[in-house]
């Protein structure tokens, strides 16, 4: 998909359209803050060195942790964001104290969470993302093999008594709701992806299962009741146990359930999906990609997380940068027929949100933790990531 521009639906039902080679071809690009690859790269880098300031400075606790209420989740995330961008930082004492931290976690099962964890899948996938990027000489060779082993044991498969027939099967979950999502599975594709399993691997496979029974597409993988109720192509919550989404309804309410109108599509969901897709090996011509992007180019926006409004809004902006990056789509362009150097724009709204101490905070919505500037400030400098060009 490198330096496309993704224009309708039918774009992927024959050929798609080669018709951007870069920003500078296109006449209509939609103005953004930064103009060159240079003015936006600069920012970038004064930008990530505010935020690393304020994780060194302010985030991490006399343990090495950064916000250990999360048990190890927020520190990995810190870890792996400071490392995307200061690979060098490896040794330095912040993080060398957050890797122990880490690793004083690493239970006898294999798996890297806090004592009597309910999110054993969560907290060890975004470990592995941390020590993988931590790991030079393997020297975390060890924990890393046996948190593999751990997190595909740990799979909603025959291993807990779920065939591949059911909603489950496949998918990764919160261990309190007893239930995989889509957010969980979209979390190990990443872990097993960041410890060299290829598209081919089982697991993967398996995952791809749930994946695309969590689409708004009928006959093509999703056999559910809520396939073909609304179509949209977009992503949402969970088909297992009668289905969930998260979409947030005109009076502020989440509407959960499929109460005969199918589960909504919303943003961050689709571009998790879409990421996963990717990573199992699927490519732009298959039906899912093309009905995944034509959600996307519907309700592209970095106002809002598209159907939760500012829920979840860094969460989504990581997940919206990770997804096109993995897409290789270097220039968007929506229905409307705006073209969107997504780099730029993305980055010009994460710099512009960036608090004068250097951290980034949800002060729109603080649903699932976006009051806490460690994990948001985790999930602006991981966007970030992929915005330089």
């Amino acid at each position: 998909m490198s330096d496309i521009s993704i224009g309708s639906r039918s774009c992927f039902s024959g050929l798609i359209l080669a018709l951007l080679v870069g920003v500078a071809s296109v006449p209509s690009v939609v103005a953004a803050e930064f103009q060159t690859p240079e003015q936006t790269n600069a920012a970038i880098d004064e930008s990530v060195e505010l935020a690393i300031g304020f994780l060194k400075n302010r985030g991490q606790t006399g343990d090495g942790a950064f916000s250990p209420e999360t048990g190890v989740a927020v520190t990995s995330l810190c870890v792996r964001a400071i490392l995307e961008h200061r690979p060098t930082d490896v040794d330095s004492p912040v993080v060398k104290k957050a890797i122990q931290f880490i690793l004083d976690n690493v239970r006898p099962s294999g798996g890297i969470h806090a004592t009597g964890s309910m999110y054993r899948n969560y907290e060890t996938s975004v470990a592995v993302g941390a020590l993988v990027a931590a790991n030079r000489d393997n020297r975390y060779e060890s924990q890393l093999k046996r948190a593999e082993a751990y997190l595909k044991e740990i799979q909603w498969d025959e291993g807990e008594g779920v065939e591949s027939s059911d909603t489950a099967y496949g998918g990764a979950g919160y261990g309190k709701h007893a239930r995989p999502d889509l957010s969980n599975t979209s979390f190990l594709v990443d872990a097993l992806k960041d410890l060299g399993n290829d598209a081919d691997d089982e697991a993967i496979q398996k995952a791809l299962r749930f994946i695309s029974r969590t689409q708004n597409l009928a006959g093509h993988g999703n056999d559910t009741e809520h396939a073909d109720k609304i179509g949209d192509g977009g992503f949402y919550y969970t088909p297992a146990a009668g289905g969930e989404t998260k979409v947030v309804g005109e009076d502020g309410d989440s509407e959960d359930g499929d109460n005969g109108g199918g589960l909504r599509s919303y943003g961050s969901m689709t571009y998790a999906g879409l990421k996963s897709m990717i990573y199992a090996g699927l490519t732009d011509d298959d039906p899912r990609v093309a009905a995944a992007m034509d959600f996307i180019q519907k309700t592209y926006s970095l106002d809002e997380n598209p159907g939760m409004g500012k829920a979840g809004l860094y969460y989504y902006y990581h997940t919206f940068g990770k997804a096109l990056a993995a897409a290789d789509i270097r220039v968007l362009t929506d229905t409307e027929g705006n073209h969107h150097n997504w780099k730029r724009e993305l980055a010009a709204t994460l710099v512009s949100a960036q608090q004068a101490d250097g951290s980034w905070v949800n002060d729109g919505n603080d649903r699932w933790m976006e009051g806490n500037r460690n994990l948001v400030t985790a999930y602006a400098l991981l966007a970030l990531k992929y915005c330089r060009e």
